[in-house]
């Protein structure tokens, strides 16, 4: 099994601060006098009152539930999985640091995509990791993760972790269950997989058994930001085995999810309704957008995700093309690194179906098809 960092192991360091509602769960009782803490502060909140309503008072005055409960009994509820399967924390990118923070240390060496979502790479640096970067494997249709690549990558370098988007950030190619447990098969035993699923509500088999498993040597990350629209209150989730959460419960920040963050995504998973009938939506257009594109001659990328990625011949072409996009006031996505200049990304909202919306980009594929 992978191992985590000396420092971890044994007994410690525990949260000095649990918090009032893990406090009341402890003792089976209300805690209503709050006289030793922030929480029993009285501030009237007059201006928030007027601005948002008298309802938002009550979740300012506290801290975040550190253990998320009641967001974690719903998602448990509703995909199937043990709750003792779950740690919920400020979004995929928080749980990103979490994930490294847990399992290496500065000089540790991890591995992942060229070009795939860059916040890990960021995070991985950040804290003093040797980050290795195989290709992703690019033909005619194609532009994925090689997991041969990042099997042998692993071994090479004896990496502590590897990072796998899937479905992929920013090509939207995903890969099978079965790939996906053939890889973990392949790697080290001693190795981390670090599974991002942030983009996993749309796939067409989203609610899979697989998809509610803990993986051994296997740590996946999911989101609240895209299918439930939530990004700005940034609020993720990991599944994995119990022993694998109580570590990385022991570096978490521990009220790095609101008490407003967590009402609110208590509310949406309570419609679930609303969120199938959204994904509902974004698929349908980002198939109009895979129809427009590719009737104009474009390079489109299969996507399993809510946007979708156009290969253009040159990273020079793709560049200004999302310059000028930029200048007209019209934002998308080109990848940062190096190696997948050549791609942009276009989310599937209302907005991008509106004629005339992308007419730089379409004029760009009609002089270059």
């Amino acid at each position: 099994m992978p191992s985590y960092p000396h420092h971890l192991t044994g007994e410690g360091p525990l949260n000095p601060f649990p918090g009032i509602k893990v406090l009341e769960r402890r003792i089976g009782r209300e805690i209503p006098h709050r006289l030793g803490s922030n929480e029993g502060l009285d501030m009237p909140h007059r201006a928030l009152r007027e601005h948002f309503g008298d309802a938002v008072a009550e979740h300012v005055y506290c801290y975040g539930d550190a253990e998320a409960l009641g967001v974690r009994q719903r998602l448990s509820a509703q995909q199937g999985i043990p709750l003792d399967h779950l740690l919920v924390d400020a979004g995929a990118d928080s749980l990103i640091a979490l994930a490294l923070r847990t399992t290496c240390t500065p000089g540790d060496t991890v591995v992942s995509t060229a070009g795939t979502y860059p916040t890990f790479g960021y995070f991985a640096k950040g804290q003093g990791c040797h980050l290795v970067e195989p290709s992703y494997v690019e033909a005619p249709g194609l532009l994925a993760p090689d997991l041969e690549a990042l099997a042998a990558a692993a071994h090479h370098e004896n990496a502590q972790l590897v990072y796998l988007a899937n479905p992929d950030n920013p090509s939207g190619h995903l890969h099978s269950d079965s790939a996906i447990l053939k890889l973990r098969d392949a790697l080290p035993d001693t190795c981390w997989l670090l599974l991002d699923e942030a983009y996993g509500d749309f796939r067409d088999d989203a609610n899979s058994d697989f998809a509610a498993k803990a993986l051994p040597g296997v740590i996946r990350l999911r989101t609240l930001s895209k299918a439930h629209g939530l990004a700005g209150l940034r609020i993720g989730y990991a599944i994995a085995d119990p022993d694998v959460l109580a570590l990385m419960m022991k570096v978490r920040i521990h009220y790095a999810v609101s008490t407003f963050t967590q009402a609110a995504a208590e509310v949406v998973l309570d419609h679930p309704a609303e969120v199938q009938q959204h994904i509902a939506e974004v698929k349908a257009r980002r198939e109009q957008l895979v129809a427009h594109f590719q009737a104009l001659g474009a390079d489109v990328l299969p996507s399993a995700t809510n946007f979708i990625g156009i290969r253009l011949p040159t990273a020079e072409l793709a560049e200004r093309v999302n310059r000028e996009l930029l200048e007209a006031g019209r934002l998308i996505a080109r990848p940062t690194h190096p190696a997948l200049g050549h791609v942009l990304r276009i989310t599937a909202v209302a907005d991008a179906l509106e004629p005339g919306q992308l007419a730089i980009l379409e004029q760009a594929i009609k002089e270059n098809a």
